[in-house]
């Protein structure tokens, strides 16, 4: 395949990048007598330059035009065998593109996966996690398939709190059914080693191509991950410093190619703080695909009003990353924005103070302990304030 995609390079000149030759080449795997119209809405891209991939692709072989565009026998064989969609099942692939309905997709472990959910590890606050939903992420996995960055891809997940590498691998389930992915495609960078052990766990159990490595990101990524995956997952802190070093780490951890899907879940934000977040998707060199308000939800996270924003990003030829060495900076919410909570019991009326720097760091951890002094686990917020370090 990368014989094919070398010729087409060299006889076709665009700019987008290697990606849109694969997936000219998958999508009329998938559709039997596809036209030229319909892949130039597809991939976005004029009819003309459509029409000179097709010839260079009638030429080599690869390709037939008999009713429609077809796949020859020599190029069924090259995508399937060097593209990894050997076994799939292209009836499923295609309905779960176009169903919105995760219970549906997911109907035959749908039931595994709440359990698998529900038993997660709690989020840790302190470092802004929050728990998606597991419809939220069912919905990213679908979303890497439509963007054709699933089957046959090296995944990255940059932080992975919302178990995404999890919902990856159960879709992969679906999408083979008579056998699995061999290689560990689907790897996950984390510092929280609940996290770990939990997704390390469940792949476990249920044989996922998932990969995990405990890592902090204030460092540079492990050399071994850098410039192999395809596209990356990330939820980062909702602060500018959080987004620039999750953004910066997965672009090293990217193939050196123009056109590869980022996957951006963020909180929605003031109009000034927006523009500073397009600002560094800029500075980045990261073009801005699709921008899909209140995609993700997320259990209790009431500061974010409970949803965010899934923006899809793609590579060019200016991308970059932003940071390359350690980071030292507040990056956390409450690294940067330190308030202390008062709280009293709602029994006894002793306070308790919450902060960064107190004792109990958030009301979960003070709920979870309860008061010692009458062991009630009920608490009500009597004040606050923002104070400076």
């Amino acid at each position: 395949m990368k014989g094919i995609i070398d010729y087409l390079k060299k006889n076709v000149k665009i700019e987008e990048g290697d990606n849109v030759f694969e997936d000219i080449l998958t999508k009329i795997y998938m559709n039997k007598g596809v036209s030229v119209k319909a892949l130039s809405r597809e991939e976005l891209l004029p009819v003309p330059i459509i029409a000179a991939i097709k010839n260079e692709l009638i030429k080599s072989g690869v390709i037939t035009q008999d009713r429609g565009i077809r796949m020859t026998g020599s190029g069924k064989y090259l995508v399937e065998k060097e593209l990894g969609y050997d076994g799939i099942d292209i009836n499923f692939c295609k309905d779960a593109v176009l169903n919105n309905d995760c219970f549906k997709v997911f109907k035959d472990y749908y039931n595994i996966l709440e359990d698998i959910f529900h038993k997660r590890p709690e989020a840790d606050v302190t470092v802004d996690q929050s728990k998606c939903t597991l419809e939220t992420s069912l919905k990213r996995a679908l979303l890497c398939l439509k963007y054709n960055s699933l089957i046959g891809k090296e995944i990255l997940c940059v932080g992975d709190d919302d178990m995404v590498s999890v919902s990856l691998g159960f879709l992969l389930k679906n999408i083979y059914p008579s056998k699995s992915p061999v290689n560990k495609h689907i790897h996950v960078i984390d510092a929280d080693m609940r996290f770990i052990e939990y997704i390390n766990e469940v792949s476990g159990k249920w044989n996922l191509p998932v990969k995990c490595h405990y890592h902090d990101l204030r460092k540079p990524i492990p050399e071994a991950l850098e410039n192999r995956f395809d596209c990356f997952f990330t939820d980062p802190p909702y602060t500018i410093e959080g987004l620039r070093l999750f953004l910066s780490r997965g672009i090293t951890a990217l193939k050196n190619k123009k056109g590869l899907p980022v996957f951006l879940s963020f909180a929605h934000k003031s109009p000034g703080f927006t523009l500073d977040m397009f600002d560094e998707l800029l500075k980045m060199g990261l073009m801005v695909c699709e921008v899909v308000p209140r995609f993700n939800e997320y259990e209790g996270a009431q500061i974010i009003g409970s949803t965010s924003q899934m923006s899809v990003l793609k590579t060019t030829g200016k991308t970059c990353a932003a940071v390359s060495t350690d980071f030292s900076e507040p990056l956390y919410t409450g690294e940067l924005k330190k308030t202390i909570r008062i709280y009293t019991c709602g029994k006894c009326g002793r306070e308790y103070k919450t902060s960064a720097d107190c004792y109990y760091k958030t009301i979960e951890q003070l709920k979870k302990s309860g008061c010692i002094k009458c062991k009630t686990h009920i608490f009500k917020l009597k004040s606050k304030k923002r104070y400076e370090t």
